[in-house]
């Protein structure tokens, strides 16, 4: 698919890996919708870069875990562009459990991941998939971890939302094929706020790579954006570690 001229929304596209991928989308001439729930201030700067350097973009608040948020914010993306021809289901939360202390984790916990991390993305795909259809196209990529696969992750009820992220994407693709394609990307160690504090742990990490690397997040945003573009995938699982996980 041909990414100019095309409406993109990319959710916790302010910060991160979604900033990277607001940017690159941007580069590639789209429209980039920049959501936010909090970090307002990053995401109105992002779309002040995109547009600054020509481009066209709008920085938009909706917590993607309120169903009626997202459905208000893909209303007025319409309302202003007439559709939305890709989704970035970027946007995630964590809390830093140790992986054995079962005992603090928390029916809170377990609430709170879900309802970004997995009905997020959900609310998400549901709300632009009919405009999707309507244009008989588009692509959705949901963003992943390595936590879902290796188990190991920032704490037990992270590491499976993100499987369960995994398993949304290819239940996705079958409900919306054939006309709409969803993929997941799924990032190892990424060099992004997240390891804020942890840059010691980084560095030990990057040595034991296969490829001596972490992760940027324009690396990741370049496959995000490569799996936009192929007409060609869908319900596919696309690991971005280094060699993280081999």
């Amino acid at each position: 698919m041909e990414l100019k001229n095309k409406v993109a929304l990319v959710t916790g596209g302010g910060t991160g890996i979604g900033k990277a991928t607001s940017l690159m989308l941007a580069e590639r001439g789209a429209i980039v919708i920049v959501n936010y729930s909090r970090s307002q201030s990053d995401a109105e700067q992002t779309a002040e870069l995109i547009t600054k350097a020509g481009g066209e973009a709008l920085a938009i608040k909706a917590n993607v875990g309120n169903d009626i948020e997202v459905r208000d914010m893909v209303s007025t993306i319409v309302q202003k562009y007439g559709t939305i021809d890709l989704l970035v289901n970027n946007a995630s939360i964590t809390k830093h459990i140790p992986m054995n202390d079962l005992e603090s984790v928390e029916g809170q916990t377990w609430d709170e991941l879900f309802e970004v991390n997995v009905k997020g993305m959900f609310h998400c795909a549901r709300a632009v998939a009919p405009h999707m259809q309507e244009a008989g196209q588009g692509a959705i990529v949901n963003l992943g971890s390595i936590a879902g696969q290796t188990g190991l992750g920032s704490s037990l009820p992270y590491a499976v939302s993100k499987a369960a992220v995994h398993g949304l994407t290819k239940s996705l693709a079958r409900a919306l094929a054939p006309n709409i394609r969803v993929n997941c990307i799924v990032p190892g160690a990424v060099a992004t706020r997240w390891w804020a504090g942890k840059e010691e742990q980084m560095n030990r990490l990057a040595p034991n790579l296969l490829l001596q690397r972490i992760s940027t997040p324009e690396d990741i945003a370049s496959m995000i954006c490569s799996a936009l573009e192929q007409e060609a995938m869908t319900g596919q699982i696309i690991t971005v570690d280094s060699g993280q996980t081999l």
